[in-house]
Protein backbone atom coordinates (compact mmCIF):
# COMPACT_ATOMS: atom_id res chain seq x y z
CA UNK A 1 0.00 0.00 0.00
CA UNK A 2 1.52 3.18 -1.29
CA UNK A 3 2.19 5.76 1.71
CA UNK A 4 -0.10 9.00 2.05
CA UNK A 5 0.67 11.77 0.83
CA UNK A 6 0.30 15.46 1.64
CA UNK A 7 -0.06 17.57 -1.18
CA UNK A 8 -1.23 21.09 -1.92
CA UNK A 9 -3.33 20.82 -5.30
CA UNK A 10 -5.09 17.60 -6.62
CA UNK A 11 -6.78 17.20 -9.63
CA UNK A 12 -8.92 14.06 -10.93
CA UNK A 13 -9.54 13.69 -14.76
CA UNK A 14 -7.47 13.69 -17.32
CA UNK A 15 -9.86 15.68 -20.22
CA UNK A 16 -9.12 19.44 -21.36
CA UNK A 17 -10.39 20.95 -18.33
CA UNK A 18 -8.31 18.83 -15.83
CA UNK A 19 -5.24 19.00 -17.76
CA UNK A 20 -5.59 22.77 -18.59
CA UNK A 21 -6.18 23.07 -14.91
CA UNK A 22 -3.48 20.95 -13.67
CA UNK A 23 -1.43 23.00 -16.12
CA UNK A 24 -2.48 26.25 -14.98
CA UNK A 25 -1.90 25.69 -11.33
CA UNK A 26 1.81 24.04 -11.70
CA UNK A 27 3.07 27.05 -13.56
CA UNK A 28 1.45 29.53 -10.82
CA UNK A 29 2.59 27.85 -7.92
CA UNK A 30 6.22 26.14 -8.96
CA UNK A 31 7.06 25.50 -4.86
CA UNK A 32 4.06 23.64 -4.74
CA UNK A 33 3.16 19.70 -5.46
CA UNK A 34 0.25 19.28 -7.77
CA UNK A 35 -1.27 16.02 -8.86
CA UNK A 36 -2.98 14.93 -11.91
CA UNK A 37 -5.23 12.05 -11.10
CA UNK A 38 -6.03 10.03 -14.98
CA UNK A 39 -8.09 6.93 -15.17
CA UNK A 40 -6.19 6.66 -19.13
CA UNK A 41 -2.73 6.75 -19.45
CA UNK A 42 -3.24 9.24 -22.04
CA UNK A 43 -4.03 12.92 -21.22
CA UNK A 44 -6.13 15.52 -23.76
CA UNK A 45 -3.83 18.57 -24.22
CA UNK A 46 -4.62 22.09 -25.84
CA UNK A 47 -2.18 23.04 -28.88
CA UNK A 48 -2.03 25.96 -31.44
CA UNK A 49 -4.14 27.69 -29.08
CA UNK A 50 -5.43 31.18 -30.87
CA UNK A 51 -6.98 34.05 -29.24
CA UNK A 52 -9.42 34.85 -32.36
CA UNK A 53 -10.95 37.93 -31.22
CA UNK A 54 -11.81 39.46 -27.20
CA UNK A 55 -13.75 36.23 -26.42
CA UNK A 56 -13.20 33.73 -29.72
CA UNK A 57 -10.46 31.02 -29.41
CA UNK A 58 -9.32 28.28 -31.41
CA UNK A 59 -7.41 25.70 -30.68
CA UNK A 60 -6.61 21.59 -31.35
CA UNK A 61 -7.27 19.05 -28.70
CA UNK A 62 -4.07 16.34 -28.86
CA UNK A 63 -3.67 13.16 -27.36
CA UNK A 64 -0.06 12.65 -25.31
CA UNK A 65 1.38 10.40 -23.00
CA UNK A 66 1.28 11.63 -19.25
CA UNK A 67 4.83 12.27 -19.39
CA UNK A 68 4.99 14.96 -21.98
CA UNK A 69 2.99 16.99 -18.55
CA UNK A 70 5.99 15.69 -16.29
CA UNK A 71 8.34 16.77 -18.37
CA UNK A 72 7.24 20.05 -18.84
CA UNK A 73 6.20 21.03 -15.48
CA UNK A 74 8.49 19.58 -12.55
CA UNK A 75 6.37 19.96 -9.55
CA UNK A 76 3.55 18.04 -11.83
CA UNK A 77 3.19 14.54 -11.28
CA UNK A 78 0.34 12.07 -13.16
CA UNK A 79 -1.19 9.20 -11.26
CA UNK A 80 -2.43 6.53 -14.37
CA UNK A 81 -5.66 5.61 -11.65
CA UNK A 82 -9.17 6.40 -11.12
CA UNK A 83 -10.78 7.71 -7.62
CA UNK A 84 -11.97 4.83 -5.56
CA UNK A 85 -12.75 7.11 -2.53
CA UNK A 86 -13.43 10.70 -1.58
CA UNK A 87 -14.02 12.10 2.10
CA UNK A 88 -14.37 15.95 1.50
CA UNK A 89 -14.39 16.77 4.81
CA UNK A 90 -11.43 15.49 6.02
CA UNK A 91 -9.73 16.57 2.99
CA UNK A 92 -9.20 12.80 1.79
CA UNK A 93 -8.46 10.84 -1.26
CA UNK A 94 -7.93 7.53 -2.37
CA UNK A 95 -7.21 6.20 -5.61
CA UNK A 96 -7.90 2.47 -7.06
CA UNK A 97 -4.57 1.77 -7.03
CA UNK A 98 -4.01 2.37 -3.63
CA UNK A 99 -2.26 5.61 -2.81
CA UNK A 100 -3.44 7.96 -0.83
CA UNK A 101 -3.87 11.86 -0.78
CA UNK A 102 -4.74 14.40 2.16
CA UNK A 103 -4.93 17.65 -0.31
CA UNK A 104 -5.49 21.41 0.91
CA UNK A 105 -7.57 22.19 -2.73
CA UNK A 106 -9.08 19.23 -4.77
CA UNK A 107 -10.47 20.17 -8.51
CA UNK A 108 -12.98 17.66 -10.04
CA UNK A 109 -12.83 17.40 -13.35
CA UNK A 110 -14.15 14.13 -14.21
CA UNK A 111 -16.19 15.21 -17.53
CA UNK A 112 -19.22 13.42 -18.16
CA UNK A 113 -20.66 10.36 -19.63
CA UNK A 114 -22.57 9.35 -22.64
CA UNK A 115 -26.39 8.35 -22.34
CA UNK A 116 -26.35 4.74 -23.76
CA UNK A 117 -30.22 3.91 -25.04
CA UNK A 118 -29.40 0.76 -23.38
CA UNK A 119 -26.79 -0.59 -21.81
CA UNK A 120 -28.35 -4.34 -22.28
CA UNK A 121 -28.05 -4.77 -26.44
CA UNK A 122 -24.50 -5.22 -27.79
CA UNK A 123 -25.85 -3.92 -31.09
CA UNK A 124 -25.54 -0.38 -29.24
CA UNK A 125 -22.64 1.21 -28.77
CA UNK A 126 -22.04 4.74 -27.12
CA UNK A 127 -19.52 7.12 -28.87
CA UNK A 128 -17.16 9.06 -26.24
CA UNK A 129 -13.70 8.21 -26.40
CA UNK A 130 -10.93 7.40 -28.58
CA UNK A 131 -11.67 3.40 -27.68
CA UNK A 132 -15.47 3.49 -28.51
CA UNK A 133 -14.33 5.68 -31.42
CA UNK A 134 -11.55 2.85 -32.63
CA UNK A 135 -14.75 0.04 -31.85
CA UNK A 136 -17.38 2.35 -33.86
CA UNK A 137 -14.50 2.18 -36.65
CA UNK A 138 -14.21 -1.28 -36.81
CA UNK A 139 -17.87 -2.35 -36.62
CA UNK A 140 -18.99 -0.18 -39.79
CA UNK A 141 -16.25 -1.59 -41.65
CA UNK A 142 -18.57 -4.24 -42.05
CA UNK A 143 -21.67 -2.44 -42.00
CA UNK A 144 -24.70 -1.71 -44.84
CA UNK A 145 -26.73 0.11 -42.14
CA UNK A 146 -26.69 2.02 -38.84
CA UNK A 147 -28.96 3.65 -37.41
CA UNK A 148 -27.92 6.72 -35.56
CA UNK A 149 -29.71 8.18 -32.61
CA UNK A 150 -29.32 12.13 -31.46
CA UNK A 151 -29.31 15.55 -32.53
CA UNK A 152 -26.05 16.75 -30.68
CA UNK A 153 -22.47 17.71 -32.21
CA UNK A 154 -21.10 14.17 -32.51
CA UNK A 155 -24.58 12.65 -34.47
CA UNK A 156 -23.91 15.99 -36.75
CA UNK A 157 -20.26 14.41 -37.18
CA UNK A 158 -20.92 11.62 -37.82
CA UNK A 159 -23.82 11.35 -40.21
CA UNK A 160 -21.32 13.49 -42.26
CA UNK A 161 -18.42 12.07 -42.38
CA UNK A 162 -19.81 8.20 -43.07
CA UNK A 163 -19.45 6.46 -46.04
CA UNK A 164 -20.08 3.36 -47.78
CA UNK A 165 -22.98 2.52 -45.54
CA UNK A 166 -26.52 4.00 -45.38
CA UNK A 167 -27.73 5.81 -41.86
CA UNK A 168 -30.84 6.11 -40.93
CA UNK A 169 -30.99 9.16 -38.64
CA UNK A 170 -33.42 9.76 -36.04
CA UNK A 171 -34.06 12.97 -34.34
CA UNK A 172 -36.72 14.06 -31.54
CA UNK A 173 -36.41 17.64 -33.38
CA UNK A 174 -37.99 19.72 -36.62
CA UNK A 175 -34.71 19.91 -37.75
CA UNK A 176 -31.17 19.11 -37.66
CA UNK A 177 -28.46 20.33 -34.94
CA UNK A 178 -30.94 21.77 -33.18
CA UNK A 179 -28.93 22.20 -30.03
CA UNK A 180 -26.47 24.73 -32.41
CA UNK A 181 -28.63 25.54 -35.19
CA UNK A 182 -32.71 27.28 -36.40
CA UNK A 183 -34.56 25.60 -39.20
CA UNK A 184 -32.83 28.01 -41.15
CA UNK A 185 -29.81 26.91 -40.77
CA UNK A 186 -30.57 22.99 -40.41
CA UNK A 187 -31.85 24.19 -44.36
CA UNK A 188 -28.67 25.92 -45.57
CA UNK A 189 -26.63 22.47 -44.11
CA UNK A 190 -29.00 19.74 -45.26
CA UNK A 191 -27.66 20.06 -49.30
CA UNK A 192 -24.30 19.06 -47.81
CA UNK A 193 -25.12 15.77 -46.70
CA UNK A 194 -26.92 15.04 -49.73
CA UNK A 195 -24.01 15.75 -51.77
CA UNK A 196 -20.54 14.49 -53.01
CA UNK A 197 -18.04 15.02 -50.16
CA UNK A 198 -16.44 18.51 -50.53
CA UNK A 199 -12.53 18.75 -51.02
CA UNK A 200 -11.77 17.73 -47.43
CA UNK A 201 -9.44 20.67 -45.39
CA UNK A 202 -5.63 19.66 -45.00
CA UNK A 203 -5.84 16.43 -43.27
CA UNK A 204 -5.08 16.63 -39.59
CA UNK A 205 -1.22 16.26 -38.87
CA UNK A 206 -1.36 16.29 -35.05
CA UNK A 207 -0.01 12.86 -33.24
CA UNK A 208 -2.47 10.27 -32.00
CA UNK A 209 -1.55 7.73 -29.53
CA UNK A 210 -3.97 4.35 -28.67
CA UNK A 211 -4.29 3.00 -25.84
CA UNK A 212 -2.52 -0.33 -25.70
CA UNK A 213 -4.29 -2.43 -22.78
CA UNK A 214 -1.44 -5.26 -23.08
CA UNK A 215 0.52 -2.56 -21.48
CA UNK A 216 2.01 -3.20 -17.66
CA UNK A 217 0.39 -0.22 -15.42
CA UNK A 218 -2.98 -0.18 -17.55
CA UNK A 219 -4.82 0.33 -13.92
CA UNK A 220 -8.60 1.58 -12.71
CA UNK A 221 -11.25 0.06 -12.63
CA UNK A 222 -12.39 -2.18 -16.20
CA UNK A 223 -14.28 -0.72 -18.45
CA UNK A 224 -13.03 3.09 -16.94
CA UNK A 225 -14.14 5.78 -19.72
CA UNK A 226 -11.48 7.60 -21.32
CA UNK A 227 -11.32 11.65 -21.54
CA UNK A 228 -14.17 13.19 -24.47
CA UNK A 229 -13.15 13.09 -27.86
CA UNK A 230 -11.55 16.19 -29.49
CA UNK A 231 -13.60 18.07 -32.08
CA UNK A 232 -12.09 16.45 -34.64
CA UNK A 233 -12.22 13.29 -33.55
CA UNK A 234 -13.28 11.55 -36.87
CA UNK A 235 -9.83 12.93 -38.60
CA UNK A 236 -7.35 10.38 -39.01
CA UNK A 237 -9.89 7.51 -38.94
CA UNK A 238 -11.85 6.20 -42.22
CA UNK A 239 -15.24 6.22 -41.25
CA UNK A 240 -16.34 3.71 -44.67
CA UNK A 241 -19.06 0.54 -44.32
CA UNK A 242 -19.14 -2.24 -45.94
CA UNK A 243 -21.14 -0.65 -49.07
CA UNK A 244 -19.23 -0.07 -52.16
CA UNK A 245 -20.99 3.11 -53.12
CA UNK A 246 -23.86 3.54 -51.22
CA UNK A 247 -23.90 6.47 -48.59
CA UNK A 248 -27.56 7.60 -48.30
CA UNK A 249 -28.52 9.33 -45.24
CA UNK A 250 -32.69 9.09 -44.54
CA UNK A 251 -33.64 11.01 -41.56
CA UNK A 252 -36.47 10.71 -39.35
CA UNK A 253 -37.91 14.11 -37.90
CA UNK A 254 -39.70 14.23 -34.17
CA UNK A 255 -39.46 10.96 -33.27
CA UNK A 256 -37.71 8.51 -30.62
CA UNK A 257 -36.42 5.26 -29.85
CA UNK A 258 -39.91 3.14 -28.36
CA UNK A 259 -37.68 -0.19 -28.35
CA UNK A 260 -34.28 -1.88 -29.45
CA UNK A 261 -34.53 -5.39 -30.69
CA UNK A 262 -31.83 -7.80 -31.26
CA UNK A 263 -32.26 -10.40 -34.14
CA UNK A 264 -33.49 -13.12 -31.52
CA UNK A 265 -36.01 -10.83 -29.87
CA UNK A 266 -37.30 -9.80 -33.14
CA UNK A 267 -38.10 -13.25 -34.54
CA UNK A 268 -39.90 -14.03 -30.87
CA UNK A 269 -42.03 -10.98 -31.08
CA UNK A 270 -45.20 -10.43 -32.77
CA UNK A 271 -43.20 -7.81 -35.18
CA UNK A 272 -41.46 -11.07 -36.76
CA UNK A 273 -44.27 -10.81 -39.38
CA UNK A 274 -42.40 -8.33 -41.15
CA UNK A 275 -39.01 -10.22 -41.39
CA UNK A 276 -39.83 -10.92 -45.30
CA UNK A 277 -40.25 -6.80 -45.78
CA UNK A 278 -37.35 -5.40 -43.24
CA UNK A 279 -34.66 -8.37 -44.08
CA UNK A 280 -32.86 -10.25 -41.95
CA UNK A 281 -30.59 -7.70 -39.67
CA UNK A 282 -28.26 -8.21 -36.38
CA UNK A 283 -30.42 -5.24 -35.07
CA UNK A 284 -34.48 -3.69 -35.62
CA UNK A 285 -34.88 -0.58 -33.94
CA UNK A 286 -38.68 0.89 -33.71
CA UNK A 287 -39.47 4.52 -33.38
CA UNK A 288 -42.14 6.27 -31.69
CA UNK A 289 -43.33 7.14 -35.62
CA UNK A 290 -44.22 3.21 -35.69
CA UNK A 291 -41.10 2.87 -38.70
CA UNK A 292 -39.01 -0.23 -37.59
CA UNK A 293 -35.78 -0.64 -39.49
CA UNK A 294 -33.17 -3.14 -39.81
CA UNK A 295 -29.69 -2.53 -39.21
CA UNK A 296 -26.23 -3.74 -37.84
CA UNK A 297 -26.01 -1.66 -35.16
CA UNK A 298 -26.93 1.50 -33.56
CA UNK A 299 -25.10 4.57 -32.43
CA UNK A 300 -26.49 6.32 -28.97
CA UNK A 301 -25.36 9.85 -29.46
CA UNK A 302 -27.74 11.39 -27.36
CA UNK A 303 -25.75 13.72 -24.91
CA UNK A 304 -23.93 13.14 -21.75
CA UNK A 305 -24.35 13.20 -18.41
CA UNK A 306 -22.03 14.48 -15.88
CA UNK A 307 -19.86 11.77 -14.15
CA UNK A 308 -19.96 12.69 -10.59
CA UNK A 309 -19.36 9.11 -9.59
CA UNK A 310 -17.53 7.87 -6.97
CA UNK A 311 -17.39 11.31 -5.78
CA UNK A 312 -21.52 11.37 -4.10
CA UNK A 313 -21.21 8.78 -1.56
CA UNK A 314 -20.39 10.01 2.07
CA UNK A 315 -20.16 13.52 1.09
CA UNK A 316 -22.92 16.22 0.88
CA UNK A 317 -22.17 17.79 -2.65
CA UNK A 318 -25.37 20.30 -4.09
CA UNK A 319 -26.22 19.05 -7.24
CA UNK A 320 -28.01 21.17 -10.04
CA UNK A 321 -31.17 19.88 -11.97
CA UNK A 322 -28.60 18.57 -14.52
CA UNK A 323 -27.31 16.44 -11.64
CA UNK A 324 -23.73 18.34 -12.29
CA UNK A 325 -21.73 19.51 -9.39
CA UNK A 326 -23.47 22.84 -8.57
CA UNK A 327 -20.56 25.38 -8.47
CA UNK A 328 -20.46 29.30 -7.68
CA UNK A 329 -18.30 32.23 -9.34
CA UNK A 330 -15.19 30.83 -8.10
CA UNK A 331 -15.73 27.34 -9.35
CA UNK A 332 -16.23 25.93 -5.53
CA UNK A 333 -18.56 22.79 -4.58
CA UNK A 334 -20.52 23.00 -1.42
CA UNK A 335 -18.04 21.01 0.08
CA UNK A 336 -14.64 23.74 1.27
CA UNK A 337 -11.99 23.40 -0.80
CA UNK A 338 -13.50 21.56 -3.28
CA UNK A 339 -13.34 22.95 -6.46
CA UNK A 340 -15.06 21.38 -9.86
CA UNK A 341 -14.41 22.09 -13.80
CA UNK A 342 -15.55 21.34 -17.19
CA UNK A 343 -18.62 19.16 -18.26
CA UNK A 344 -18.55 17.55 -14.55
CA UNK A 345 -19.98 20.93 -13.12
CA UNK A 346 -23.07 23.23 -13.37
CA UNK A 347 -23.15 27.00 -13.32
CA UNK A 348 -24.77 28.13 -10.17
CA UNK A 349 -24.14 31.50 -10.11
CA UNK A 350 -26.19 34.17 -11.94
CA UNK A 351 -25.00 34.38 -15.23
CA UNK A 352 -24.13 37.42 -17.53
CA UNK A 353 -27.39 37.87 -19.96
CA UNK A 354 -24.98 36.77 -22.83
CA UNK A 355 -23.90 33.82 -21.70
CA UNK A 356 -25.07 30.08 -21.58
CA UNK A 357 -23.31 26.99 -20.32
CA UNK A 358 -22.55 24.60 -22.73
CA UNK A 359 -20.82 21.39 -22.05
CA UNK A 360 -18.20 22.58 -24.88
CA UNK A 361 -14.61 22.03 -25.49
CA UNK A 362 -13.78 25.59 -25.02
CA UNK A 363 -15.96 25.78 -22.32
CA UNK A 364 -13.81 22.92 -20.35
CA UNK A 365 -10.67 24.74 -21.29
CA UNK A 366 -11.87 27.68 -19.78
CA UNK A 367 -13.53 26.49 -16.41
CA UNK A 368 -10.09 24.78 -16.22
CA UNK A 369 -8.17 27.32 -16.71
CA UNK A 370 -10.24 29.49 -14.27
CA UNK A 371 -10.74 27.07 -11.66
CA UNK A 372 -6.75 26.23 -11.60
CA UNK A 373 -6.53 30.49 -10.97
CA UNK A 374 -9.44 30.44 -8.52
CA UNK A 375 -7.73 28.09 -6.14
CA UNK A 376 -4.04 29.57 -6.27
CA UNK A 377 -5.97 32.96 -5.29
CA UNK A 378 -7.74 31.51 -2.35
CA UNK A 379 -3.85 29.66 -1.13
CA UNK A 380 -2.71 32.95 -1.88
CA UNK A 381 -5.48 34.69 -0.08
CA UNK A 382 -5.73 37.30 -2.88
CA UNK A 383 -9.36 38.52 -4.25
CA UNK A 384 -9.85 37.40 -8.07
CA UNK A 385 -13.16 38.51 -9.91
CA UNK A 386 -15.06 36.21 -12.33
CA UNK A 387 -13.11 35.79 -15.93
CA UNK A 388 -14.15 37.88 -19.22
CA UNK A 389 -14.84 34.72 -20.63
CA UNK A 390 -17.81 33.84 -19.48
CA UNK A 391 -19.41 37.53 -20.32
CA UNK A 392 -20.58 36.69 -23.60
CA UNK A 393 -20.87 32.75 -24.91
CA UNK A 394 -18.93 32.52 -27.84
CA UNK A 395 -17.85 29.30 -29.77
CA UNK A 396 -15.67 28.36 -32.93
CA UNK A 397 -16.49 24.83 -34.57
CA UNK A 398 -16.91 22.92 -37.73
CA UNK A 399 -20.31 21.38 -39.38
CA UNK A 400 -20.26 19.41 -42.55
CA UNK A 401 -16.96 21.07 -43.68
CA UNK A 402 -18.13 24.97 -43.02
CA UNK A 403 -17.04 26.66 -40.56
CA UNK A 404 -19.55 27.85 -37.73
CA UNK A 405 -19.27 30.65 -35.06
CA UNK A 406 -22.00 30.75 -32.07
CA UNK A 407 -22.52 34.37 -30.55
CA UNK A 408 -24.17 34.94 -27.28
CA UNK A 409 -27.74 33.88 -27.17
CA UNK A 410 -27.19 32.78 -31.11
CA UNK A 411 -30.88 30.46 -30.50
CA UNK A 412 -32.19 33.63 -29.02
CA UNK A 413 -32.60 31.25 -25.50
CA UNK A 414 -34.30 32.43 -23.26
CA UNK A 415 -36.00 35.78 -25.04
CA UNK A 416 -39.53 34.25 -25.56
CA UNK A 417 -40.86 36.33 -27.93
CA UNK A 418 -39.25 39.82 -27.22
CA UNK A 419 -36.78 39.32 -30.34
CA UNK A 420 -36.00 39.59 -33.76
CA UNK A 421 -34.46 37.86 -36.37
CA UNK A 422 -32.07 39.06 -39.57
CA UNK A 423 -31.35 36.83 -41.68
CA UNK A 424 -28.77 36.61 -44.96
CA UNK A 425 -28.18 33.29 -46.96
CA UNK A 426 -26.20 32.83 -49.95
CA UNK A 427 -26.64 28.69 -50.78
CA UNK A 428 -23.94 26.51 -50.25
CA UNK A 429 -21.97 29.85 -49.05
CA UNK A 430 -22.89 30.97 -46.22
CA UNK A 431 -25.47 31.64 -43.57
CA UNK A 432 -25.90 34.90 -41.24
CA UNK A 433 -28.39 35.26 -38.57
CA UNK A 434 -28.62 37.85 -35.93
CA UNK A 435 -30.50 37.77 -32.93
CA UNK A 436 -31.73 41.59 -32.00
CA UNK A 437 -33.67 42.31 -28.82
CA UNK A 438 -34.90 46.04 -28.31
CA UNK A 439 -32.50 47.12 -31.19
CA UNK A 440 -29.60 45.57 -29.99
CA UNK A 441 -27.74 42.37 -31.04
CA UNK A 442 -27.71 39.78 -28.68
CA UNK A 443 -26.52 36.79 -30.71
CA UNK A 444 -25.46 35.31 -34.08
CA UNK A 445 -24.75 32.46 -35.68
CA UNK A 446 -22.54 32.33 -38.51
CA UNK A 447 -21.77 29.66 -41.28
CA UNK A 448 -19.04 29.63 -43.85
CA UNK A 449 -16.11 32.33 -43.78
CA UNK A 450 -18.02 35.17 -43.41
CA UNK A 451 -15.17 37.45 -41.38
CA UNK A 452 -17.94 38.54 -39.34
CA UNK A 453 -16.84 37.41 -35.76
CA UNK A 454 -14.98 39.88 -34.36
CA UNK A 455 -17.34 43.28 -35.36
CA UNK A 456 -20.68 41.18 -34.67
CA UNK A 457 -18.55 40.39 -31.20
CA UNK A 458 -18.27 44.13 -30.36
CA UNK A 459 -21.58 44.81 -31.24
CA UNK A 460 -23.03 42.44 -29.04
CA UNK A 461 -21.06 43.28 -26.27
CA UNK A 462 -21.35 47.41 -26.31
CA UNK A 463 -24.77 47.17 -27.01
CA UNK A 464 -25.23 49.65 -29.49
CA UNK A 465 -28.55 50.11 -30.77
CA UNK A 466 -28.98 49.33 -34.22
CA UNK A 467 -32.84 50.14 -34.71
CA UNK A 468 -31.76 52.65 -37.67
CA UNK A 469 -29.96 50.27 -39.66
CA UNK A 470 -32.76 47.72 -39.83
CA UNK A 471 -32.16 44.84 -42.59
CA UNK A 472 -29.28 47.35 -43.96
CA UNK A 473 -27.52 45.65 -40.96
CA UNK A 474 -27.31 42.33 -43.05
CA UNK A 475 -26.79 43.98 -46.96
CA UNK A 476 -24.09 42.55 -48.65
CA UNK A 477 -23.35 45.21 -50.21
CA UNK A 478 -22.25 47.39 -47.00
CA UNK A 479 -18.83 46.77 -45.63
CA UNK A 480 -19.97 45.79 -42.23
CA UNK A 481 -16.52 45.88 -40.55
CA UNK A 482 -15.46 49.23 -42.02
CA UNK A 483 -18.74 50.91 -40.99
CA UNK A 484 -18.53 49.48 -37.40
CA UNK A 485 -14.61 50.24 -37.21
Amino acid sequence: MASDKQVTFVIVGGGIAGVTCAEQIASQCPSDEVYLLTASPLVKTVTNFKQVSKTLEEFDVEEQPSSVLEEKYPNLKVVQSAVKLLQAKEHYLQAENGQTFHYKKLCICSGARPKILTQENPHVLGIRDTDSAQEFQKRLSKAKRIVVIGNGGIALELVYEVEGCEVIWAIKDKAIGNTFFDAGAAQFLIPSLEADKKDRSLPCKRSRYTTDKTAAGHSGASGELGSALGPDWHEGIELRGAVQNSSGIHIEYECEVEKIYTQQEFLESKLSTKKSELGVWPAYVQLTNGKIYGCDFVVSATGVVPNTDPFLSGNNFELAEDHGLKVDDHMRTSEQDVYAAGDVCTAGWEPSALWQQMRLWTQARQMGWYAARCMAADVLEEPIELDFCFELFSHITKFFNYKVVLLGKFNAQGLGQDHELLVRCTKGQEYVKVVLTGGRMVGAVLIGDTDLEETFENLILNQMDLSRYGEELLNPNIDIEDYFD
